[in-house]
């Protein structure tokens, strides 16, 4: 059996033109969630009981139950009510698009809220109390030490979330969205080739991922300027209070 190189060409490069469309969903559902997740950990370390059980029996649902159930029951469930058909949400709850990406944002706000959580709990309480001891107020506690600090943290896991929902977004074709495995899908039904259509997605998904991974690597390695020892490889950085 040889490769049929002319069709593996026109294969990945029909693929290619549903990358944007994978990209717009990740980009969307990562800068909507992000925002959602900030809301979350604020309301997930306040001392009120209300936002503080909110938020953690959000993220212990969303956290607990499958992303496809999510998108299925907000893209085929919030449709039966009537009241849902006749808001003004009915006119993004209908388009597959919009459900898709707000189910992804929801999840992975979620996991990003935790991710977040962690971060801020892991910074050393010395540095916060330096800076409430010169004066800080907690706008510029947060902007100055918080912030900075705790986005360092969050950097390796939040990688892996990243990467985890651009692989989710796979699911969104089984709502009529066609990215890059839905237009994959379209194709074996045609060709009923599956090994060579399915290798060539799983490419450029390796190759979406490969950047994601590098960008947010070269962001963790700016935040860490004052971590690295120049005896060690470049992109390297020494473990704090070694």
């Amino acid at each position: 059996m040889g490769i049929d190189f002319e069709f593996l060409r026109d294969t990945f490069l029909r693929l290619l033109e549903a990358v944007p469309t994978t990209l717009g969903l990740v980009s969307s559902a990562l800068l909507l969630g992000g925002i959602w997740a900030c809301v979350l950990v604020a309301m997930r370390l306040s001392h009120r009981a209300v936002p503080h059980y909110f938020a953690r029996i959000y993220i212990f649902l969303f956290r607990g139950t499958p992303l496809l159930i999510q998108l299925f029951l907000l893209y085929y469930g919030v449709g039966q009510f009537q009241a849902i058909r006749d808001s003004m949400l009915w006119f993004v709850l209908r388009e597959p698009y919009a459900c898709a990406v707000i189910s992804f944002a929801l999840c992975t706000a979620a996991y990003t809220a935790e991710i977040l959580r962690g971060a801020i709990l892991s910074i050393p309480q010395g540095q916060i109390e330096a800076g409430i001891a010169c004066g800080m107020s907690r706008f510029t506690l947060l902007r100055r030490i918080i912030a900075p600090v705790a986005l360092r943290y969050a950097l390796p896991a939040y990688s892996t979330e990243a990467v985890m929902i651009t692989k989710a977004t796979a699911l969104a074709s089984l709502v009529t969205v066609w990215e890059v495995t839905g237009v994959a899908q379209q194709i074996i039904q045609s060709t009923y080739r599956t090994l060579e259509v399915f290798c060539c997605a799983a490419l450029i998904y390796l190759i979406i991922n490969f950047l994601i991974f590098r960008a947010l690597g070269l962001a963790e390695y700016l935040l860490s300027g004052h971590l690295r020892d120049p005896g060690l490889p470049r992109g390297a950085v020494r473990r704090e209070g070694v």
